[in-house]
């Protein structure tokens, strides 16, 4: 029978050979998906034997993840914003870039409860549940709205809010942008798909092959859903007076969608916020009241 260190080190130059940039932690978080345990087992006991059934689990998930399948597809599992999320091919893969709307997010709400008013809020284009599911974490928001116009993707969020017990709070929604909104909302959430189709080469295998395309693909510049999203916004009363927009956008849209809303909304006030990595990420735009 081969030990955790064999298994590791065959899928590691196994992974290295296809090319896999992560190849090492790849096989290590594959393993421990395996076995069920966590990755600080194969530094304490490497020498511990694996049965054939988990080697030749674990060598399959090996042998797909060397054609680019993403881990999260093959785990099932993502963590964002300190929740496990279920995720497959119905949706996009949450990313750590997105915790920052969450935060942005739950610091108005929090801000407006404390000043004696509890908002609406609405995600649209929900995917997953990760942006609702991070943002009704807030125990005193008795519900929000997650909309998308995926109903295999809305599946994958009724999953998820029944995991973590929050799919009375979280009200699933199908349709259209803002369309299926019953009512009008304070804040207003969106990740919208923001690549554009000329980009689509620059993609990774991981993504453009994997990843459903309805989720990242957004006309030739990526701009098409995230400007009909804002336009809707201006003429359908699905706003309040005073709302405030969460937008997540590409790196180089920032310029072309503030003079957008600018020219939607001239008395609004536009910010932009840069992720992390220092990429511009977030819009936020506050209506007038």
């Amino acid at each position: 029978m081969l030990t955790i260190k064999d298994v590791l080190t065959q899928a590691t130059a196994q992974l290295s050979q296809a090319r896999v940039e992560s190849a090492r932690l790849d096989a290590q978080v594959l393993l421990s998906h395996v076995l069920g345990t966590e990755r600080s087992t194969f530094f304490a006991y490497p020498e511990r034997e694996i049965t054939a059934e988990q080697e030749q689990q674990f060598l399959a998930l090996i042998r797909r993840r060397a054609q680019r399948e993403p881990v999260a597809y093959l785990t099932g599992h993502r963590e964002f914003y300190g929740l496990d999320l279920l995720v497959d091919a119905r949706v996009l893969i949450p990313r750590p870039g997105t915790e920052l709307l969450v935060e942005v997010a739950l610091q108005h709400i929090r801000r407006a409860i404390a000043a004696g008013h509890m908002p609406v809020v609405a995600d649209i284009g929900t995917g997953s549940g990760a942006i609702p599911l991070a943002v009704v974490e807030e125990p005193r928001l008795p519900y929000l709205y997650a909309c998308d116009i995926s109903a295999a993707a809305l599946e994958v969020a009724h999953l998820n809010g029944q995991r973590h017990q929050v799919e009375q709070r979280v009200r699933l929604l199908q349709g259209h942008l803002l369309d299926p909104l019953p009512e009008p909302v304070d804040v207003l959430c969106a990740n919208l798909p923001y690549v554009g189709t000329t980009e689509m080469t620059l993609l990774t295998a991981d993504i453009h092959a994997y990843e459903p395309h309805l989720a990242l693909f957004s006309g030739p510049d990526g701009l098409s859903l995230v400007q009909q999203l804002c336009r809707d916004a201006q003429h359908s009363g699905k706003l309040k007076a005073g709302a405030v927009m969460l937008l997540e956008i590409g790196y180089q849209q920032s310029e072309a969608l503030t003079r957008l809303l600018l020219d939607l909304w001239p008395q609004s006030t536009v910010t932009c916020r840069k992720d992390y990595a220092g990429w511009d990420r977030l819009l936020q735009v506050y209506l007038p009241s």
